[in-house]
């Protein structure tokens, strides 16, 4: 009878374990996370890992999400799609994690959207505005940020509409992110009866500009806008100041790491606009802003606070925020479900919204300068 007993236990644990969601256990929820530490892209990598782990240890010091602590495993991919499969094999097939999140960068997301999709893992909250994770709708892909088309479409409302320039230059990265970049431009101007004057570009993870910067010199822009990593960037920006290139609006969407940015010109960014998708992080006016300013400073001693940290931070509360709705056992399905669901939420008063057919969070979108000393908000 105890032998039988015995058995019964057993049979009952295979059957338990074959039933558990993968990256779900007892006592904790199994995250992965691929995005550039080293190379030309790491501050964004950097931050963002920064961003969720804030937020994760602010949740599990709280008492997890219902009772399990949130783990995040990190891996380098230096922004590099291949690197970035072999990564999400790792995370799908040796750490069977229950989702991926906060990835960096659209050639990187377009190369691993597939396996995580064909797996059944969802992918959330990457730090990438590319249309190719918006639509089509896909329900294991949960956007937070605003896309690119509309950071697009901000830029061209303040350069066209309110400045009233009409030679507009682009600089891109010759990739999936640098592509939709130059198509969320292009529509911007078209629907104002524009085209632009003329397009450069350079390949990803080098600072190879002069070529592109100078077939968009000859065309005399008024205005650039640029779809690149915050060094290539500068570098673009450095030299063309040098060509006397000064009275050009050098124009930056929220991909390109404002900080880093900023950091790279070494004085030499005031007047650059750049698009952002998150709020200022160096202001406390909303709750979530102060939140992760305090958590910031309380576990990652030491880091300043910036718009990729910042949207990290918002991306790892917003996984936890949703996790903690599911009623019931925590599944992807059960997740993915409350996210459907989530048709109004203030996170610290951020509004989020998702829906049938909607698996994009926000669509806040506002234009920042660069100043000698600092940055401003434009409108």
């Amino acid at each position: 009878m105890r032998k039988m007993c015995i058995l019964l236990l057993a049979l009952l644990l295979v059957i338990s374990i074959a039933d558990a969601e993968n990256g779900i256990t007892e006592t904790e929820i199994i995250l992965g996370q691929s995005c550039a530490l080293n190379g030309p892209a790491s501050a964004l990598g950097k931050g963002m890992k920064s961003g969720l782990l804030t937020a994760f240890m602010q949740v599990n010091d709280a008492g997890g999400v219902n009772g399990r602590q949130v783990k995040l495993i990190s891996l380098d991919d230096g922004y590099e799609p291949e690197k970035a499969v072999n990564n999400t094999q790792i995370f799908i097939k040796n750490e069977k994690v229950f989702m991926l999140i906060g990835e960096v960068g659209t050639p990187t997301a377009n190369a691993v959207v597939p396996l995580a999709v064909e797996s059944g893992v969802p992918f959330f909250g990457a730090f990438t505005g590319a249309e190719s994770l918006r639509s089509p709708y896909n329900h294991l892909i949960v956007n937070l940020r605003a896309s690119y088309n509309q950071e697009m479409e901000k830029l061209a409302e303040y350069l066209v509409d309110k400045q009233g320039l009409t030679r507009i230059s682009c600089f891109y990265q010759d990739d999936g992110y640098g592509l939709a970049g130059l198509s969320g431009i292009k529509q911007a101007l078209k629907k104002r009866g524009l085209e632009l004057i003329s397009e450069g570009n350079y390949k990803r993870n080098t600072l190879a500009v002069k070529r592109g910067l100078l077939t968009i010199r000859k065309s005399g822009p008024q205005a650039v806008v640029m779809v690149g990593a915050y060094r290539p960037c500068a570098e673009f920006i450095k030299l063309a100041r040098s060509l006397n290139m000064g009275d050009v609006v050098f124009c930056n969407i929220s991909f390109v790491g404002t900080a880093a940015l900023q950091e790279e010109l070494a004085g030499q960014g005031a007047g650059c606009i750049i698009s952002q998708v998150m709020p200022l992080p160096g202001e406390a006016s909303l709750a979530i802003v102060s939140e992760y300013k305090e958590s910031l400073a309380k576990y990652q001693p030491g880091e300043s606070a910036d718009f990729v940290s910042l949207e990290g931070y918002v991306a790892g509360r917003l996984f936890c925020e949703l996790a903690g709705k599911v009623e019931g056992e925590l599944t992807r399905e059960s997740f993915l479900a409350v996210v459907k669901a989530t048709t109004e939420l203030d996170l610290g008063g951020m509004k989020i919204s998702y829906g049938p057919e909607d698996n994009q969070g926000s669509d806040a979108v506002f234009l920042t300068e660069l100043t000698e000393d600092g940055i401003r908000q434009l409108q």
